[in-house]
């Protein structure tokens, strides 16, 4: 596999193998100095068509850990605004030898384009795609959940991640707001039914996707419910996308109160969950619609470890990409990659 596109597709063994990798890539980070020479000589090209500020300053971290040049180009205030295509700019970015272009695009599909259209010959990254995907997300997700309910860092008394090689078969998770309009929901439905957790999408009818019975998950509008009887170890709340509500929020629910009632996570919904169980969201977060101040800094929040553990993940998927190990014979993210530096990043992992 030369890209990460989606994870829909994604193999469990090439899951497994990424959030192994970022298992790795964390445990690095926690050294004084948490630069790596992995992918020195290499460029890493930001390419974004939409506004971003955690997954943009993410990917940027990643790469320069990896110390690879990293170019930032936003479309704003670019030749892009000006009318340029996709297909110039990637021409041009071809022509600057890029040797991956993390890509975020509010058209769905854009990823996949730049990726096969033959304009450029670079690793190509979603960075999120319109309404489509978002893999990295949800792969940063994966290894939040499985780090707190597989595994623990230090369990084994050598500071290791115990939860290293597992899978999340048996766990529940659910994901509840505004699946309508969250690449982030399509992601994750993926990913973690490949993983062998249970999925349960939890949300008012007006934001549910037409076609959802496909999706390897459950469909639930009555989340009160939902926690009370399945008893999730992982509740995910998605943002409510205002933005990308035609015709504003009062189209898809009758005001922000009583969405807040039947939709929003606050601490009487948190009491309700198991002992053991987490919060999640990819935010940013609308505090006081999708969940509440009390329940977003609750000690078993996860979200704001969910933004360390980004760059982790997108640590690995660079490397494992630019170094080829994805989709190929290789089971150690240790293999010596096509590189002249391989023994410098054998000895650095």
């Amino acid at each position: 596999m030369k890209h990460l596109l989606t994870t829909q597709g994604l193999s469990k063994d090439d899951a497994i193998l990424l959030l192994d990798t970022s298992a790795q890539m964390a445990a690095t980070q926690s050294r004084e100095n948490k630069k790596l020479p992995t992918l020195r000589g290499r460029t890493v090209v930001n390419l974004f068509y939409e506004d971003s500020t955690r997954t943009r300053i993410s990917f940027e971290t990643a790469a320069k850990r990896l110390s690879a040049d990293v170019i930032n180009f936003s479309a704003k205030g670019s030749s892009v605004s000006k009318g340029e295509s996709l297909k110039d700019t990637a021409l041009t970015l071809h022509a600057m030898g890029a040797d991956a272009v993390v890509v975020r695009h509010w058209a769905s599909g854009a990823a996949h384009q730049l990726a096969h259209a033959g304009w450029l010959d670079a690793a190509v990254l979603n960075a999120g795609d319109g309404m489509h995907q978002h893999p990295t997300q949800a792969l940063l997700d994966a290894f939040t959940i499985r780090r707190h309910l597989v595994g623990r860092v230090g369990e084994d008394g050598r500071g290791t991640d115990t939860s290293v090689g597992a899978d999340l078969a048996g766990l529940r998770v659910a994901i509840v707001g505004d699946v309508l309009h969250s690449r982030v929901a399509r992601s994750n439905v993926y990913l973690l039914h490949t993983l062998g957790a249970e999925v349960t999408l939890v949300a008012p009818p007006t934001l549910v996707p037409v076609g959802v019975e496909t999706w390897p998950c459950r469909v639930s509008y009555h989340l009160d419910e939902t926690l009370e009887q399945w008893q999730p170890d992982a509740v995910m709340m998605l943002r409510v996308q205002r933005e990308r509500m035609s015709g504003g929020s009062g189209a898809f629910f009758p005001s922000p109160m009583e969405y807040s009632r039947k939709f929003g996570f606050d601490a009487r919904r948190l009491a309700v969950l198991p002992d053991h169980a987490i919060v999640m969201h990819p935010g940013p977060m609308n505090r006081g619609l999708e969940i509440s101040a009390a329940a977003a800094d609750h000690p078993r929040s996860v979200i704001v470890e969910q933004v360390a553990n980004g760059v982790a993940v997108r640590m690995a998927a660079l490397y494992l990409l630019l170094s080829g190990d994805i989709g190929s014979t290789s089971s150690s993210p240790s293999s010596s990659p096509s590189t002249s530096s391989s023994t410098d990043e054998r000895t650095a992992l």
